[in-house]
């Protein structure tokens, strides 16, 4: 699988500076959990979940998460497994491509039972997704996960979700936030990324953010973003991918405050229906939020809705620019420091400083490419959605 693939080569080649490249479900953890993207999640229970996973996949989707847990009611638990058990069956007699696959659980004994119901059809499988995730709830998850891999002799990665109110409450914030530390450095190795739950958060306090604002406005959700990227996301080699929280909106009846996209960018690649269509569905906050996200060192994010998923990935491609810096700042020469102009003239590259910005830099760039330098967001997510 490759982000973008389901663009026609040609085309690919008219976008990018650099291709994203090819990736398995085998890869190293690391390049995987930067290629995560866009994450779909889906209801288990869904009765063509297969033909879904398919479809999706054939639009660009690289990750998705099968949902036992919120998206679906306490009674219908049960026909969820047996769902996911049928359809992962029926994708294994399959020859097609398929997106990095995972399985969101309530409790940690779900993990070993659906894995042995799964059977060879496991092999189709790359996690589970761990929700309200503190030290206390989480090691029995990690545990069932480990001892799963163990019993089908199949990688299996975890996915924390970081949720709970002991995070969002301030008395016990960095209390909990230093036993979710301990637990996913235990297990390391098993724990490919780390995600938010806004939704989850926004509801401890009877919120719920609008159309026209992101996670980021609301500010006690900010916050608790805040400090588990600075506990749990750090650049030195203790950090953990972090993805961005959920956009929870489609489409928009009515608006309060201006539309959040200049005409500009979109008359120049002549692509103002596009724009048109962006804001009627609500997709102008989407964008800003994807932005202030990797702002804020978020990788990815979490979607309910396939028309998230192009705009996430779009947003994720570096820029020639970005690419330039990047590479002249790891240049071997300037090991030892030092201040350089960029190539593009409009910035200073300090070498030691931005290191940590310009690893992660070509991390992206490897997995979501570069683009051309005459290719922008609106380029990109534009032969997207006709590719």
């Amino acid at each position: 699988m490759r982000h973008f693939g389901h663009i026609a080569p040609e085309v690919r080649q008219h976008l990018f500076h650099q291709e994203p490249c090819e990736f398995t479900a085998d890869s190293p953890a690391r390049l995987l959990s930067a290629a995560l993207g866009a994450t779909l999640y889906s209801p288990a229970t869904r009765p063509r979940l297969a033909d879904d996973i398919v479809k999706q996949t054939g639009r660009g989707v690289v990750s998705m998460v099968l949902c036992l847990e919120d998206s679906i009611g306490d009674e219908d638990v049960a026909e969820g497994e047996e769902n996911l058990v049928r359809q992962f069956t029926d994708l294994a007699q399959r020859r097609v491509d398929l997106p990095l696959l995972f399985i969101r659980v309530r409790a940690p004994e779900q993990i070993p039972d659906l894995v042995r119901r799964l059977g060879p059809a496991v092999r189709l499988l790359s996690g589970f997704v761990l929700p309200k995730f503190t030290e206390e709830r989480g090691i029995p998850f990690l545990e069932a996960v480990s001892a799963a891999e163990a019993a089908s002799g199949h990688r299996l990665f975890a996915m924390p979700v970081l949720e709970s109110p002991e995070l969002l409450y301030r008395e016990t914030r960095v209390e909990t936030l230093e036993g979710i530390a301990r637990a996913v450095d235990k297990y390391r190795d098993r724990v490919l990324a780390l995600r938010l739950g806004v939704t989850d958060f926004c509801s401890s306090y009877g919120l719920r953010r609008a159309p026209d604002m992101t996670a980021w406005d609301v500010q006690i959700v900010a916050s608790v973003i805040a400090d588990v990227v600075n506990m749990l996301g750090r650049a030195d080699g203790t950090g953990f991918t972090v993805t961005g929280p959920v956009w929870e909106y489609f489409r928009v009846q009515e608006r309060m405050f201006k539309p959040q996209l200049r005409r500009s960018p979109f008359l120049e690649g002549q692509a103002e229906e596009l724009r048109e269509a962006l804001i009627e569905h609500a997709m102008d906050g989407l964008l800003r939020e994807i932005t202030l996200d990797q702002a804020n060192g978020l990788l990815g994010k979490t979607c309910i809705h396939p028309s998230h998923v192009l705009p996430v990935h779009a947003l994720s491609v570096v820029s020639h620019e970005e690419f330039s810096d990047a590479q002249d700042i790891l240049r071997p020469e300037r090991g030892g420091g030092g201040v350089l102009r960029s190539q593009y003239t409009n910035k200073m590259n300090e070498v030691k400083p931005h290191r940590a910005w310009a690893e992660r830099t070509l991390l992206r760039a490897e997995v979501f490419g570069v683009a051309n330098e005459d290719i922008g967001f609106v380029e990109l997510l534009a032969a997207g959605i006709s590719g």
